[in-house]
């Protein structure tokens, strides 16, 4: 036996739980309770709704219709996982049921077949209506689904109930299909709902894994533009050839240790020669001799440098 928490308490108890809540109008005063009590409260009813669309869910289950006021509910959850809390008090949710089956909540076990509808369930219970046509055909999306099992874990935490404080309207009331469809496992959720009420607090959704950064992509030396540099740089005239590549190439012949990092300017000057000579020579390089070893880069040992510090050739 308890006693409901105060409007604000509830919506601040479900969103302690990482439920995402809509308040919708009036809800905190949007009741029935000029009809009957509301309490004590026993657990926690879930529905589905046979609609479909969000915004003409919540609103059928706010108000209702001519032979049954709203609020038909306490809350809606939605497919999209959010609950929209439309009223707080008795609602027009569960009607009359099995009182076998309000023992077996109270006393937190299994319930029986349901086969009277002599208790009225208004007063006990919570009520969640889910978005969904109710035909055992459209699915319930996950997040739904964890919604659920959230909502539920949420006031079963406040109470200090278990998992079996929770129950269908199928299992409530003679007659009743709901909630069902693909996807709707009922014994999954009373498993999730008790690995949650196990662990030490309540906390909000877990945050999306980041997604992967992009790979690098690995610079590109042109092989002509890059001899077209080294030949022109070291000569004593003329105007030298300029090519972004250079830098690259210096930077690995860094990295290699064959060039000091105050020479990697992006000129190809005597140092780069140098450097790029020893690289040849290098049986990493090649292990090339005399004129093939004069730092001026050729195809083979280009390649060589690229594939071991991170760029590719254009040759």
């Amino acid at each position: 036996m308890a006693t409901a928490p105060s409007a604000s308490t509830f919506a601040a108890l479900l969103r302690a739980e990482g439920v995402t809540v809509v308040e919708v109008g009036n809800w905190e005063t949007h009741n029935r309770n000029s009809k009957g009590p509301w309490g004590p409260v026993h657990g926690v009813m879930i529905h589905h709704t046979v609609t479909t669309g969000t915004a003409s869910t919540v609103n059928i289950c706010r108000r209702g219709h001519s032979s049954l006021p709203g609020p038909l509910s306490h809350g809606v959850i939605t497919k999209d996982g959010r609950a929209h809390l439309i009223g707080y008090g008795r609602a027009n949710h569960a009607g009359l049921g099995d009182p076998d089956v309000l023992r077996a909540v109270i006393d937190e076990k299994t319930p029986p077949t349901d086969n009277q509808a002599t208790v009225d369930g208004n007063r006990h219970f919570y009520g969640f209506e889910c978005e969904n046509l109710g035909d055992n055909k459209d699915a319930w999306p996950d997040a739904q689904i964890e919604a659920i099992v959230r909502v539920i874990a949420a006031i079963c935490r406040h109470h200090g109930w278990s998992a079996r404080s929770a129950i269908r309207h199928m299992d409530w009331q003679p007659g009743k299909v709901d909630p069902r469809g693909p996807g709707m496992d009922w014994d999954d959720i009373l498993v999730r709902v008790e690995a949650r009420l196990a662990g030490d607090k309540p906390g909000p959704t877990p945050p999306a894994a980041p997604a992967p950064l992009p790979k690098p992509v690995k610079p590109t030396v042109d092989l002509s533009k890059l001899v077209a540099a080294a030949k022109s740089n070291p000569a004593a005239a003329g105007t030298p050839v300029s090519y972004s590549g250079v830098k690259t190439v210096e930077a690995a012949l860094v990295d290699a240790g064959l060039l000091e990092k105050r020479y990697s300017d992006g000129h190809y000057g005597t140092s780069t020669i140098t450097a790029y000579a020893a690289w040849q020579r290098s049986k990493a390089g090649g292990g090339y001799r005399g004129k093939d070893a004069d730092g001026i880069p050729g195809k083979d040992s280009l390649i060589r440098l690229g594939k071991k510090y991170g760029f590719t050739v254009v040759a």
